[in-house]
């Protein structure tokens, strides 16, 4: 009898249950498609934190580096003399430690040792400046940043050229370039941690484990389409010649390393025996990175270690701000619509009722009790709900599919303006000179993808939505009595 009357009256009010329905769509779709988006940001924001850490990588031990002495240099300095040598072209390398201040390679072990920690690997960053120049006669002196591509050129009547730490010209016209990029030494006996785990091989090979000493590099892709360089090319670094094993392009955005070495050539590059910038750390348990932190706070002294939540509190760009836009305007709007929804359908089946008095009272005088008739109008209304239920999916799905397809691009700026944050490989806590307001950009597609949970909770919303329509409408036709019916009659 139950299922015969309530398909009887769903099909005599088909646009009251359409309406019904179409507003519990339309407020669960919106829920789904919030959902599906801050997934999506998450994920995005997951792949930044990777690219910025190292695959696998749960936290960083640095040290910050003290500031510099007043009058001291802030960038490398250059010497050449064209008299000396008796050429007008000369090159000149410059290598230095970037990053924080640099570690024993000692503490790499005295971490991994510590309670909760899988493993740790050291990592050492330098920059390298490039200075090529021809000069016509005379010295020419350079104290300069690492500005990549600047030109300073000395007049022809052998006069001095200078400013913003470009190349000084002495007694003599010339013509000066400079050019920098970073090169990371990783331990080629673990490479899941550290700045070339957020990388493939798309060209060569990685390092092998005997290569801890050998004169290889695996070169970012960026660097070497730029440099032309390709898998057995050579090139030169502070006069140590080095061969191209291997092109590496990350997972995702750019990477923030253009030379990856062993660490042992890398400390001799640096003049940096036995010492590292970074030491990459991952936990036993995502559930215990908090305590490892602690732990190695504790017994390492004088380090600054920093978590993937920390680092997450760096990323600027659009990305950061759609992600809190979609956490707190999308989150709250969606409450604030589901919310119209309900009312909307607990006003409307009550309205409904309302027009059946005549119907209810008749069915109370013919003995229908007080709970039947509430349970028939519940049944309608679950139906109702569920039918909106499954609109509003079909319509969130709809939607997270058309931004999955769409793939806005979001950009994120990275270790921007940190004064103990991690900038990426090379950049870490201080930034050093010339490091402190550096960062690097990177763009993500945004998807929005749908998980099991998301649906499970839209069925939900939609039971809840049934139920209280059906609680309201239900409500309203108890208190119905059979004189009503009698009343209604004209």
């Amino acid at each position: 009898m139950f299922g015969i009357y309530l398909k009887r009256e769903l099909g005599r009010r088909k646009k009251a249950a359409l309406v019904i329905a179409l507003g519990l769509a339309l407020g669960i779709a919106l829920v789904i498609t919030v959902d599906s988006v801050s997934a999506g940001m998450t994920q995005a924001q997951d792949k930044v934190l990777k690219s910025l850490y190292g695959l696998g990588t749960d936290m960083t031990v640095t040290k910050a580096r003290s500031a510099p002495k007043a009058g001291s240099s802030q960038g490398p300095n250059f010497t050449f003399d064209a008299k000396s040598s008796g050429s007008n072209k000369q090159s000149s390398d410059r290598v230095m430690t970037q990053g924080g201040q640099a570690l024993s390679s000692s503490l790499v072990g005295k971490v991994g040792a510590q309670k909760g920690v899988a493993s740790a690997v050291g990592a050492l960053t330098l920059n390298v400046t490039k200075v090529d120049g021809s000069f016509t006669q005379g010295k020419a002196k350079s104290s300069t940043s690492s500005s990549s591509g600047s030109q300073q050129q000395g007049g022809p009547g052998g006069g001095t050229s200078s400013g913003g730490g470009q190349p000084q010209v002495q007694g003599g016209g010339a013509d000066f370039s400079v050019n920098s990029y970073s090169v990371a030494g990783i331990d080629v006996t673990n490479q899941d941690l550290g700045p070339l785990a957020t990388s493939k091989i798309t060209s060569g090979t990685t390092f092998t484990s005997a290569q801890t000493n050998a004169k290889v590099a695996v070169l970012g892709k960026s660097f070497a389409k730029t440099k032309k360089y390709k898998v057995g090319s050579t090139f030169t670094i502070s006069g140590t010649k080095f061969t191209v094993v291997g092109i590496a392009t990350p997972d995702s955005g750019d990477s923030t390393t253009d030379v990856f070495v062993p660490l042992k050539q890398a400390q001799t590059l640096g003049d940096a025996k036995n010492k590292v910038t970074t030491i990459y750390v991952k936990a036993t348990d995502s559930q215990q990175i908090a305590a490892v932190k602690k732990a190695i706070q504790s017994h390492i002294s004088g380090t600054t270690v920093t978590t993937s939540a920390d680092l997450a509190s760096t990323v600027s760009g659009s990305l950061s701000t759609a992600s809190d836009l979609a956490t707190s305007v999308g989150k709250w709007l969606s409450v604030a619509v589901l919310a119209a929804a309900f009312l909307v359908a607990a006003l409307l089946t009550s309205a409904a009722v309302s027009r059946r008095v005549r119907e209810f009272g008749t069915l109370k005088a013919l003995g229908w009790p007080s709970r039947k008739v509430t349970r028939q109008v519940v049944g309608e209304s679950m139906v109702n709900g569920l039918i909106g239920g499954a609109l509003g999916i079909a319509l969130g799905l709809a939607a997270a599919y058309t931004v999955t397809a769409i793939s806005p691009k979001l950009t994120a700026q990275l270790g921007s303006g940190s004064g103990g944050g991690m900038g990426g490989p090379g950049a870490g806590p201080g930034g050093g000179p010339g490091q402190q307001s550096a960062s690097s950009s990177m763009e993500i597609a945004l998807s929005a993808p749908v998980s099991l949970t998301t649906i499970a909770l839209a069925v939900g919303l939609a039971v809840t939505g049934g139920l209280i329509a059906g609680a309201m409408g239900g409500w309203r036709a108890s208190r119905m009595r059979p004189a009503d019916a009698l009343r209604s009659v004209s």
